[in-house]
């Protein structure tokens, strides 16, 4: 086991913390390329230097502490967080990364790289630093991007081209990646467990359905003979609901997470409704069957109540599998620091580890979120599960990366 030191580790979470902090319990709020996450970014770069890691920062503002060595272990996340987010989301991943990096120089350990990847929250897409590092997005498409005021990506980490230091760094360097991060769930919480160990990430599939009736008169307008497209909706969802329960898992996700509707006044018949429709599991032919449940339940309703009906384009995100490797390191580190009380369990969030995966063996490490509650000026996890965590990590690094 690589000795970590808990107290510093602790120590740098709670200064990281401070930057950028709401003023309501440990809320953070550091959205990518904002002030104070250029400012949070710069001091972990600090820390990577006094650490003894040579750092490099490559042209969308991911920071990287890099191990003296011509192959290295990576392990990190992410630092910028929601418009209103929680101090652990991503930033714990980083921390530990750097201790764990910090913490093998100086006991004569294998090589281990830190890295903090820029926008994993999607200011500008979903994950988009690490989705660009893998390939899967050109930079050149990325700088095009826009977030909900119109500001482009490449505008966004203009506000840091003073700190790039590089290209992009060479994944060839890397023998592997670990991800430590709060389970942002119920599961273990509830179960009074200290960690899991993520058996794959589930994939995702996403688009917008439109429902357009007729709008008119809402005070003249009789019941019967109305195309309120809000009310398709309504319908919509709960035969969805119905529908989908003898399809799904417990751990099947379904969520209409935003509406449209116009022309969206008190006194008006909504004539029209956009809604997003996003569904998520870690099995690629129950996705698919729920898209047919989907779009045949979508139908019916539109046929019945007199309605056009549209579709998005699909984003779908396949279900991404941990590395055997990986999860055989973690296993026998979680049973070595906290017997009984792990599990195996499946990622419902996307991470930076999933565009990992397209470049290296990848590994993911959960710790409890109190309530379940990320994504939130509440999140929280108690620090003995957060330093059991680290220990697990690190254990399970040194394993590994022999």
């Amino acid at each position: 086991m690589i000795p970590v030191n808990p107290d510093r580790f602790l120590a740098d979470l709670h200064a990281l913390r401070e930057i950028g902090a709401s003023g309501i319990g440990k809320g953070v709020v550091r959205p990518a390329f904002s002030g104070d996450d250029i400012k949070a970014r710069q001091w972990i770069a600090a820390r990577m230097t006094e650490a003894g890691l040579e750092v490099h920062i490559d042209p969308v503002g991911s920071v990287w502490g890099l191990a003296a060595a011509e192959k290295s272990l990576l392990i990190g996340s992410h630092s910028d967080t929601q418009p209103e987010g929680g101090w652990l989301d991503g930033a714990l991943g980083v921390i530990a990364g750097l201790e764990i990096a910090r913490a093998s120089i100086e006991a004569g350990g294998p090589p281990v790289s830190a890295v903090n990847f820029e926008d994993e929250e999607g200011r500008f897409g979903v994950t988009t630093a690490s989705t660009i590092w893998s390939g899967a997005l050109s930079l050149e498409v990325a700088d095009e991007l826009t977030d909900r005021d119109g500001v482009t990506f490449a505008d966004a980490r203009g506000a840091m081209a003073h700190l790039v230091t590089g290209p992009f760094v060479d994944p060839a360097r890397f023998s592997g990646f670990l991800e430590m991060h709060i389970e942002q769930g119920p599961w273990l919480d509830q179960a009074g467990d200290t960690a899991a160990v993520v058996s794959d990430i589930v994939g995702i599939r996403d688009m917008r359905i439109t429902f357009e009736g007729e709008q008119n008169h809402a005070g003249t307008t009789p019941m019967h003979m109305r195309r309120d497209a809000f009310q398709a909706v309504s319908l919509f969802n709960a035969r969805l609901n119905d529908r989908l329960r003898n399809v799904v898992t417990p751990q099947t996700v379904w969520t209409i997470g935003h509406i449209n509707l116009s022309p969206n006044a008190h006194s008006v018949v909504p004539g029209k409704a956009v809604f997003s429709m996003q569904w998520r599991d870690g099995d690629t032919d129950r996705l698919s069957r729920m898209e047919a449940i989907i779009r045949d339940t979508a139908a019916e309703v539109a046929a019945e109540q007199g309605m056009e009906l549209h579709y998005s384009s699909l984003l779908g995100l396949e279900p991404v599998p941990m590395d055997v490797g990986a999860q055989a390191a973690l296993k026998a580190a979680a049973e070595t620091h906290a017997k009984g009380r792990w599990r195996a369990l499946q990622s419902g969030a996307l991470h930076d580890a999933a565009n990992l995966s397209r470049l290296m063996p990848v590994g993911m490490l959960f710790v409890p979120s109190i309530d379940g509650i990320s994504h939130a000026f509440e999140e929280d996890t108690h620090e003995e599960d957060l330093v059991k965590g680290l220990e697990i990590l690190a254990d399970a690094a040194g394993r590994w990366a022999v």
